[in-house]
């Protein structure tokens, strides 16, 4: 090795994909990238070069580059990564390809790339080692360049609404966020605890106090909670805010701009996912909660205990489980398990949600909707209430059920006293989108670096690539 194996500063003036796109025999090229195959014929050696836009075969020959450059060239490890200036001709098979008149190491790899046939299978080291992954993968990069073209068209339809993005606190002072189990963090110099946020949602509110009638923001929350294919502790979320407006408008906001990320990632309204294909065809289904619990368990459940029901259709919940939960588990297990296509479920029990108005005809229920689509909740909205003594008594309602020393954020009922005009709120889940759009079941496979469970330390780390 040696500074030979480490090269500087070399900046490529085209990509492959735009090579390969106008293809121009004679062309005068320079390229970097990483060789990924490589096949000897006699005086003369063809690989494949990677880069971040696609692949394109290289031609290297012993007349061209000498004896010392062409040994240097045949010696190269795959995965290696280098520059190169040459011109395009058409190998005799038809191949688009780039005749190598001079290189250069630019990175030495000194691990075994997987099996170049498979890429990297072992699921437990993709996500560790999500480097190799996007280097063995080209489906996954795909799917990782396809959410960053999701997360900029959303933020362009926004802002074609006229929403203004802002930003929050991430540490906050008090641990928001109803039931979620907040991480806790300490300030040194404050001397004071703090905590990750759950969720943006009181911060965004008092923008609107303060005047701002469209807000939203692209938000990293932390749940300190466990781990499946459909959760990750730190994940992704829209919060938007819209002064004057209710859940319905909300609601036109999240068909709108889900149906637009569909027919510009795909060209029409259906999707694959999984086995099946998905309809986002407007308008979407709307069912309200109550409704949708009565005809999946033939129950009006607002009518009965919610214990003696679950009993009956056999949905095991903990004895001492509080009543709202129970019904939220009865509605997961025989509701939301046949709800493929987009669904709107509104009006849900005012209990189970202390940020949402009232329905002035039937104060049980709030201005509210979940949307589910492949049995997923992608989405939540509120008619925010904005009167401070109501919402000071739904907190101090809320604390007791939860029955822990949680603080009431006083700041927060300090801003509504100022007058917050009436608003609609919507959240949506950017990661379960992400899966939907482009068709993975994981969470963790649309998280470039997903959290895990501590790795099992052992004597010596298996190179990379040895299990494929």
């Amino acid at each position: 090795m040696g500074d030979s194996d480490y090269g500087q500063r070399f900046l490529p003036k085209d990509s492959l994909e735009e090579l390969r796109a106008n293809f121009q025999e004679g062309r005068k090229v320079r390229v970097a990238g990483r060789v990924m195959t490589r096949r000897e014929m006699g005086k003369s050696t063809f690989c494949d070069l990677k880069d971040e836009s696609g692949r394109m075969q290289l031609y290297a020959k012993k007349d061209v580059l000498g004896e010392e450059g062409y040994k240097v060239f045949r010696d190269l490890s795959l995965g290696d990564i280098i520059g190169v200036e040459g011109e395009l001709f058409n190998s005799k098979t038809g191949e688009h390809t780039i005749k190598i008149e001079k290189f250069e190491r630019l990175s030495r790899i000194v691990r075994t790339m997987p099996e170049k046939w498979h890429g990297l299978k072992d699921v437990e080291t993709r996500y560790r080692q999500r480097y190799v992954d996007l280097i063995s993968n080209d489906e996954v990069r795909a799917t990782f360049k396809a959410r960053s073209r999701i997360i900029r068209e959303i933020r362009a339809h926004l802002e074609r609404q006229g929403f203004m993005e802002v930003e929050t606190p991430m540490m906050q002072p008090i641990a928001g966020g109803a039931r979620a189990k907040p991480f806790v963090t300490h300030h040194h110099a404050l001397h004071a605890d703090l905590f990750l946020r759950v969720a943006p949602e009181l911060y965004l509110k008092r923008l609107l106090v303060g005047g701002f009638e469209k807000v939203y923001e692209i938000n990293r929350n932390f749940r300190n909670e466990g781990l499946s294919i459909r959760h990750n502790p730190e994940f992704t979320m829209l919060e938007l805010y819209q002064a004057y407006a209710d859940y319905t408008d909300m609601m036109s906001i999240t068909e709108t701009m889900v149906h637009h990320l569909v027919t510009m990632l795909y060209g029409k309204d259906e999707i694959p996912y999984g086995e099946r294909t998905l309809n986002f065809k407007t308008p979407w289904k709307r069912v309200s909660f109550y409704g949708a619990l009565q005809e999946a368990t033939g129950m009006d459940l607002r009518k009965v205990d919610v214990r003696e029901a679950a009993k009956k259709l056999h949905v095991e919940v903990p004895s001492d489980m509080e009543e709202i939960d129970v019904l939220n588990e009865i509605f997961g297990e025989k509701v939301e398990k046949d709800l493929w296509e987009p669904t709107f479920v509104v009006d849900y029990p005012t209990v189970m949600t202390p940020l949402a108005k009232a329905k002035a005809e039937d104060p049980g229920l709030v201005y509210r909707f979940e949307l589910f689509i492949a049995k997923m909740e992608i989405a939540n909205a509120f008619s925010e209430l904005n009167d401070p003594a109501v919402q000071r008594q739904r907190l101090m309602e809320q604390k007791e059920i939860i029955g822990e020393n949680k603080e009431v954020d006083e700041d927060f009922l300090t801003a509504l006293e100022y007058a917050m005009p009436p608003a609609g709120g919507l959240g949506i889940g950017i990661d379960r989108l992400v899966m939907l759009l482009t068709n993975q079941n994981s969470i963790r496979d649309v998280i470039l670096f997903p959290q895990l469970r501590p790795e099992k330390k052992t004597a010596e780390n298996a190179r990379v690539g040895e299990e494929s």
